[in-house]
């Protein structure tokens, strides 16, 4: 019988507590909440029955099932932490201190066993990048980043090194989910002419010129993501440059690649230039779905053959996230778009609702398939924090607003093992809901400042209509105007000339949009400006998000 559907976690300044599921939504008694501001961590263990979290004093691990504080451990500075998949260990990383005179810092990755709550083992780890070893899901083999090697573990014996794997430069490596045989994929960045490669090796079978599964070498990498499928026979690699040498995007310049167990590899064509915002894989390994091309982008699903099963056509989107079981896909536009997110039953290739949820800066499934969490969140936004609970037909079933003076930073859904919430039957018809859903069902027309307290006037920028999510802008991308924030000094002479000459680039779009609005006919490369109006936005973001 499958249970009634996972808790949610909220953290922010008014503490970290718990919230039942739909239909409910009432604290949960499971968890009592802990208020201050002091919490910087939680997670749950893969399959929901362990929590634990940081209070800035010690990390705490509870029994979600029987309520029990099971070990509290005196980590003041923790800011990660993760469960192996049995629940057997848990990994706690604290940033790396040396000491005043130079001599190297105390190991701060530790690893702690559940059940008996002593550490197995510490260990130097500097960057918080990848900073968690990473495990099977039956636990025999645990791996890790040292060097130029990636360092294997069998059965959590973290004193012996049960077998290396190594490559000069080795910058990165994925093991494969599922069961044995097990594979990891490896990347070396390419360097002195030497192309990037992305090698696939089975473990331990890492010796001989010939071991490597599959090899795949490419000139244009600065850094590579690499997606295992869930029955690990493919990986797909997204590979980017830091700068586009063409000047077409000022997202650098990316190609998505597949790399098969079996030796097999391709380049995958994507019918569109621009950037490629999101792949994700489908839970059945056998296809994936781009979103790519300069603004309004499109769409794709690929099969393993790499040809276009269904193309979406274009809009106002960066995203995709397929639900746990498959069946439906979320094409959403967060970030610096408006939110507008399209529902697909991907079996029928059938649109089943648009809801938009603005400002969001955060978007899960629920492991029941049928729940939607968004939320808006601090630091990347600092007003209107809260979130809201959909059912994936468009109906929002619970909202709620943090206070004005307060703010949300993390909420997160409880995880369940796959096949505990059965596969329901896809509803085109909205569930009853009694929350007012306040959000407009399709965006207006983006309006230059200048005319915005003007009438409307029948220019071409204005006739524009939204509604179809194919029609390309002309010229004005469907893209939030956000108010620029105002001038920063970052401390950073060469940051600060980049916000500068950013901030220079959208005046110059502003006053662009401007001239079409009233009706002039813009050059080619006026129009390829204000497409990059999007990447400008976000480029100018992450810069006084850092300061």
């Amino acid at each position: 019988m499958a249970p009634s559907t996972p808790l949610l976690t909220v953290r922010g300044s008014e503490g970290l507590y718990m919230v039942n599921g739909p239909p409910h939504f009432t604290e949960s008694t499971v968890f009592p909440r802990e208020s201050g501001k002091n919490c910087k961590v939680y997670t749950f263990s893969k399959d929901g029955t362990l929590f634990a979290w940081g209070n800035g004093e010690k990390v705490n691990i509870i029994s979600v099932t029987n309520k029990g504080l099971l070990h509290s451990f005196d980590l003041p500075k923790a800011v990660c932490l993760e469960f192996s998949p049995k629940n057997t260990v848990l990994a706690t990383w604290q940033p790396y201190t040396t000491s005043k005179d130079g001599t190297a810092g105390i190991p701060n990755l530790q690893l702690y066993d559940v059940k008996t709550g002593t550490c197995l083992k510490s260990f130097i780890q500097k960057k918080m990048q990848n900073w968690c070893p990473s495990w099977s899901e039956d636990e025999t083999l645990c791996a890790r980043s040292v060097n130029n090697e990636v360092h294997f573990f069998e059965n959590n014996n973290f004193n012996t090194i049960a077998n290396k794997l190594h490559l000069q430069k080795i910058n990165d490596f994925v093991l494969s989910p599922g069961p044995q045989p097990y594979k990891v994929a490896v990347y070396v960045p390419g360097s002195k002419g030497a192309p990037s490669f992305v090698r696939l090796y089975q473990y331990p079978n890492f010796a001989g010129p010939h071991a490597a599964l599959a090899n795949k070498s490419f000139f244009k990498a600065d850094k590579v993501t690499m997606l295992w499928n869930k029955k690990a026979t493919a990986v797909l690699v997204i590979a980017s440059t830091d700068v586009d040498k063409t000047g077409a995007s000022y997202y650098g310049e990316q190609t998505l690649h597949y790399i098969a167990t079996n030796g097999e590899s391709a380049v995958v064509q994507l019918p569109k230039n621009g950037p490629i915002y999101d792949v994700v894989w489908n839970s059945s390994s056998t296809e994936f779905c781009a979103v790519y091309g300069f603004m309004p982008a499109k769409a794709t699903i690929f099969n393993l053959k790499c040809d276009p099963v269904f193309d979406f056509g274009t809009g106002p989107r960066n995203a995709a996230y397929y639900s746990p079981h498959g069946h439906i896909l979320v094409l959403a536009g967060f970030g610096n778009l408006r939110g507008q997110m399209e529902v697909w039953d991907v079996k029928n290739y059938k649109l089943i609702s648009k809801p938009v949820a603005s400002d969001s800066t955060y978007f899960a499934w629920c492991p029941d398939g049928e729940h939607i969490l968004t939320a808006t969140c601090a630091p990347r936004l600092r007003v209107n924090n809260g979130y809201k609970i959909w059912h994936y037909t468009g109906s929002i079933l619970h909202k709620y607003d943090v206070p004005s003076n307060a703010e949300l930073w993390q909420v997160s859904w409880q995880p369940f093992l796959d096949g505990i919430f059965p596969a329901k039957t896809i509803t085109y018809q909205a569930v009853p809901s009694e929350v007012p859903n306040e959000e407009p069902k399709v965006a207006t027309a983006y309006r230059p400042p200048a005319l915005r307290n003007k009438p409307i006037t029948n220019s071409k920028l204005e006739a524009r209509s939204d509604k179809s999510p194919d029609l390309a802008p002309t010229p004005a991308p469907q893209s939030t105007p956000r108010n620029t924030v105002s001038q920063s000094i970052s401390g950073d002479p060469e940051i600060d000339k980049k916000i500068k000459n950013l901030k220079k680039k959208l005046k110059a779009i502003e006053q662009l949009k401007e001239q079409a609005a009233t009706g002039k006919q813009l050059e080619k490369n006026q129009l390829e400006k204000i497409q990059k109006e999007t990447a400008l936005l976000q480029e100018l973001e992450d810069l006084e998000l850092g300061i």
